[in-house]
């Protein structure tokens, strides 16, 4: 323990700090979760959903075409042009659109008409108007699919909270939208989940990549399962393909009570200030759009108990989500004893001139939080390794969280294999656009079976 921190600062964070048993414990509860999640008999009262994808075939390395993206993903949202020309060339042109806050609560059609829009424009710039290009509709919220064009929103997360869209097929509201336009020609011809397009991306390089990750603003993974345990797909007995890429939804383990005994009293507070309370109780431990809010209530809690910052006033720490989890990044970025980053992020919150204490009590908060992120994720993806009962695997992972954080590729890899039985090899690897590119192969997938039908 760091002696310079105070010890009422140790046992505030001492609820975030996981040890191996509590980690067996997730694992165990997860697996009985993601089983529940497969099988058809317990599916609807199951809380890791694991949604069939409709995606069987994994890329060959030889699709090959133009395919348009669309990424809505939380934060951003972007069209993206993906030419696979070889299976080592693949040309992108993407364009990220500002994304009004106010579409994330307003109505359905709004959103839709603003994806069309921006669609519209990046097709006319590019001069595509009269092109019918294959569409990858890349959309990162709890999708119950019925086919690999047909996805019903389950519900929203991430801040979002449109009107009219959730239980409604969200390919045919985006087509709705363009048909409302009439000046492009797109046939969307299939929606996925980030974790799915993740998978698809990594696996067009690496062949033996079977789980996807994202740990961004939200989290979630999926993997490669047998079809025959697909139970919720119609013809999981009678497929020929062998394969199913599932999508976990894991963000919402423990929304039926199972993770309490990891969750904090910091924990509960941002729960209740989420528009989603009491859901996506497992991604609010881990990911981007909640973390930097632990941080700041441990701090406030600590300021007003008077064990940091004395005497120092600050307004902006005082307000909600003030704290960025980039910020968590950029203090742990410093090295020992250093402080150069941790005094950046001092100032943009207005705490001027505090003490080498403060500034170590700070980068603890910051560890604790970190840290537990990291743990739960390996604790998750153990579990789908073991579920899949293999000895050899390569991740994909994309997200803020997991490419900014300076340590978190090693905390993940040193938990997963203080956890995972001896003699199983993985591999994380970040995988490149996996919204754009992934999109593209999903969809390259679609027209392939498409023409054979």
């Amino acid at each position: 323990m760091p002696s310079l921190v105070h010890t009422e600062i140790e046992t505030a964070v001492k609820g975030f700090l996981i040890d191996q048993e509590k980690m067996t414990e997730v694992v165990e509860r997860m697996t009985k979760e993601i089983k529940m999640g497969l099988a058809k008999d317990t599916h609807a009262r199951s809380v890791i959903k694991c949604f069939v994808s409709h995606v069987q075939d994994l890329p060959t390395g030889k699709e090959r075409g133009k395919y348009l993206a669309l990424d809505l993903g939380g934060s951003n949202f972007r069209v993206l042009l993906v030419n696979l020309i070889s299976s080592s060339d693949v040309e992108i042109m993407s364009k990220g659109y500002n994304f009004p806050l106010t579409l994330m609560s307003g109505s359905g059609n709004a959103l839709f008409d603003f994806l069309a829009e921006s669609l519209s424009e990046f097709c006319h710039t590019h001069g595509l108007e009269n092109e019918s290009l294959p569409l990858g509709f890349t959309f990162s919220f709890p999708l119950q699919q019925q086919g690999l064009s047909k996805g019903i929103l389950v519900a929203w997360t991430k801040g979002f909270s449109c009107e009219g869209v959730v239980g409604k097929n969200v390919v045919s509201l985006l087509q709705e939208a363009i048909d409302r336009r009439g000046d492009i020609k797109i046939n969307t011809v299939a929606i996925l989940n980030d974790t799915v397009g993740t998978l698809m991306s990594c696996a067009f390089y690496h062949p033996n990549c079977r789980i996807g990750l994202i740990v961004g603003t939200g989290s979630n993974a999926c993997y490669v399962e047998k079809t025959v345990n697909a139970e919720c797909f119609e013809g999981y007995q009678t497929s020929p393909k062998p394969s199913m890429i599932i999508n976990c939804e894991w963000g919402a383990f423990g929304d039926n009570g199972v993770l309490e005994f990891v969750r904090t009293s910091y924990d509960k507070i941002v729960d209740k200030v989420t528009p989603n309370p009491g859901k996506q109780t497992f991604e609010k431990c881990i990911s981007g759009m909640y973390m930097g809010e632990l941080v700041r209530l441990v701090i406030i809690d600590m300021i007003a108990k008077g064990f940091m910052f004395h005497g120092i006033i600050s307004e902006k720490i005082q307000e909600r989500w003030s704290f960025k989890t980039a910020y968590i990044s950029d203090v742990e970025s410093d090295a020992p004893g250093e402080y150069r980053n941790c005094n950046k992020v001092l100032s943009e919150l207005g705490i001027l001139g505090c003490q080498e204490p403060d500034k170590e009590a700070l980068r603890y908060i910051c560890e604790a939080v970190s840290s537990r992120s990291a743990k739960l994720c390996a604790c998750g993806l153990v579990t789908i390794i073991n579920k899949m009962n293999i000895n050899e695997v390569v991740i994909g992972i994309d997200g803020s969280v997991y490419r900014f954080h300076p340590k978190y590729h090693d905390m993940l890899q040193y938990h997963m294999k203080k956890l995972l039985k001896p003699g199983v090899k993985f591999e994380l690897i970040v995988s490149e656009d996996g919204s754009g590119r992934g999109a593209a192969l999903v969809a390259a997938t679609a027209v392939q079976a498409k023409s054979k039908l």
